[in-house]
């Protein structure tokens, strides 16, 4: 049987030098002499999407807005919905709340000057919202957020991870709506299937057919990537090998991927998915 499912499809736009596998050779000092790419990359992302004509969420980095605002309004003109990921790039979970509080209000503030809308979602630099972060969801629903996508409900990465956690969109108990990134339950555990790495280390057929599953299921996939995962031209860094296996496998490929993932499955963006699953959420807001 087959079932027509609406998946949501996102993507988390900072520069390549601005991923936490790189931090320990890279730091935010050093970001302004640095090459820029990420304008390229997320056009070659924008141009796959209108090909498909599908519309996605941006979840862009506030340092990245304020540095290329014409980005930001080019994204928003094409039809693209428009959320943080905050401004420096922090992990959550090394932050105090009143740093979290003030990276997430400038970028809020960045994002909402240039396109003029409310930036209504919000997801954490790699998922960092944990169980030791839970005190984030307050002043992210404080500063008005609507939901939050930094939930992985998986234990298969040293940085992130939500015990105990829903695999599917629900509401925190101060009324933010979460949907988290997929996964698949499999032998007892909960593969990740969201996009990102795994997207470009298991075979396109492989994760292809954990979506079918997982959509088969009638779930939703709730898929991620970054413009420099389109970029296999990037400068190469100096870094430990699993870091290095984990930001430069398959970059080649990822384009062609993208595009067949698109060919393959319907896509909307994440605040289509909220109004779906919370009725009025979004539309009352907006």
């Amino acid at each position: 049987m087959n079932i027509t499912i609406t998946n949501a499809i996102s993507f988390d736009v900072e520069d390549w030098f601005q991923v936490e596998n790189l931090k320990e050779a890279i730091s935010f000092e050093s970001w302004d002499s640095l090459e820029t790419r990420v304008v390229e990359n997320t056009r070659r992302i924008l141009r796959i999407l209108e090909q498909r004509q599908t519309h996605a969420t941006f979840f862009i980095l506030g340092w990245i807005a304020e540095k290329r605002p014409a980005l930001v309004k080019e994204i928003a003109e094409r039809g693209h919905e428009i959320a943080s990921h905050g401004y420096g790039h922090e992990l959550v979970y090394k932050l105090t709340p009143d740093a979290f509080h003030a990276d997430i209000l400038r970028s809020k503030e960045i994002l909402e000057s240039i396109t003029g809308r409310q930036a209504l979602g919000y997801r954490a630099p790699s998922f960092s919202i944990t169980p030791e972060s839970e005190w984030a969801l307050d002043i992210l629903k404080g500063l008005g957020f609507v939901y939050d996508s930094s939930i992985f409900p998986t234990s298969f990465h040293n940085r992130y991870g939500f015990s105990g956690a829903s695999r599917f969109p629900f509401r925190f108990a101060n009324g933010l709506a979460e949907i988290p990134l997929s996964t698949l339950r499999l032998c007892g555990a909960n593969l990740p299937i969201a996009g990102g790495g795994y997207f470009r280390l298991f075979p396109y057929f492989c994760f292809r057919q954990l979506c079918r599953r997982l959509n088969n299921q009638e779930r939703a996939i709730v898929f991620y990537l970054h413009p420099w995962e389109l970029d296999p031209g990037q400068p190469r860094v100096d870094i430990r090998l699993n870091y290095r296996l984990r930001h430069y496998i398959n970059l080649e490929k990822t384009e062609e991927r993208l595009d067949r993932l698109l060919g393959d499955f319907e896509f909307v963006p994440l605040a289509d998915l909220v109004e779906q699953y919370f009725p009025g959420t979004i539309n009352e807001t907006v």
